[in-house]
């Protein structure tokens, strides 16, 4: 884990170096300069996540497009982004712990508007008080690690799209991006928050691929290599920070390559394994799954790409 001199600081001069759905197999067409090439698919931080973990997975999400019944914790996750997105409207001096509650009933109240059935996630109001409590102390870990009436976002839940010259097209939501104009042009920290708790040193590359991607993407659209990437795990009040280069960011591009190549060879072959780990517990197809006896759905005659939206917030994690 990397740590800083003061996570709070506003972001720090420095160098900033420098279509309708296809199937997953289709063959890229040859890129013709000036001219945007052939989607091939689609693919963003979330859903390479979901393919690496686990191939079938992936599958139930993406191919088959099996329905999920809304959790707590994804709930809260995508509350609490809300409260942190919102709390950016506020003038700074009123940026507080206590105004981030405040603005808690309005996000919940609004998320219930726009799905009445994640009211029947809970029992009865003790357990949706509790469920609010642990929202709060989730927003009383972000206080802990910075404080946002120093800061002036240029963006937030900032929707990134740039297609590769293969003709994939890699796409996500950064959840809050900081500029600074320096003497040398401008300086990008990418930030995301994850409501979950940081993950153990064997797991924080995976994590910060996430975070990569971004940068990724921000460096192809902008041509600016974000100087800083920091990732926010309020459920600990942890953090990991990475300083990436143009070769850290290529080397993530090929691996990107790489795994939609392996997608591809999915979708071609129908192979898609189960990958059991911890995470299984966590999974709404274990009923589906072979590795718990169970047996998947036929596969779709059309085997699309992922053409569905990304995720606004990608709090699980």
């Amino acid at each position: 884990m990397s740590t800083a001199a003061d996570p709070t600081a506003d972001p720090a001069p420095g160098d900033p170096r420098t279509a309708g759905p296809a199937t997953a197999a289709a063959a890229p067409a040859a890129a013709v300069p000036g001219q945007r090439p052939q989607i091939i698919g689609s693919l963003s931080p979330s859903r390479a996540a979901d393919f690496v973990s686990c191939p079938l997975k992936y599958r139930f999400r993406v191919v088959d497009r099996l329905p999920e019944p809304p959790s707590q914790a994804a709930t809260r996750g995508t509350m609490v982004h809300t409260v942190l997105e919102r709390l950016f409207d506020l003038p700074p001096a009123g940026r507080t712990p206590a105004a981030a509650e405040e603005l808690l009933p309005g996000a919940w109240a609004d998320l219930r508007a726009r799905e009445p059935e994640l009211a029947a996630m809970f029992a009865d109001e003790d357990e949706l008080a509790g469920w609010l409590a642990s929202a709060r102390e989730l927003l009383a870990g972000y206080f802990a690690l910075e404080d946002p009436r120093r800061l002036a976002p240029a963006a937030r839940e900032l929707y990134v799209e740039h297609v590769l010259d293969s003709g994939l097209r890699l796409r996500g939501y950064v959840d809050r991006l900081d500029e600074a104009r320096t003497a040398d042009g401008l300086a990008l920290r990418v930030v995301d928050y994850k409501t979950g708790r940081s993950p153990g040193p064997a797991f924080e590359n995976t994590a910060l691929f996430q975070m990569r991607f971004y940068a990724l993407l921000l460096w192809r659209t902008r041509g600016v290599v974000p100087r800083e990437l920091r990732l926010y795990y309020l459920g600990d009040r942890t953090w990991l920070r990475v300083v990436p280069d143009a070769d850290d960011l290529l080397a993530t591009e090929r691996r990107v390559q790489a795994l939609w190549a392996a997608i591809a060879r999915a979708h071609r072959t129908g192979d898609w394994r189960a990958t059991p780990s911890k995470l299984c517990g966590w999974c709404d197809h274990q009923s589906r799954c072979p590795a718990f006896g169970g047996t998947p759905p036929p596969l779709p005659e059309a085997q699309l790409a992922d053409d569905t939206a990304p995720a606004v917030c990608e709090a699980q994690g």
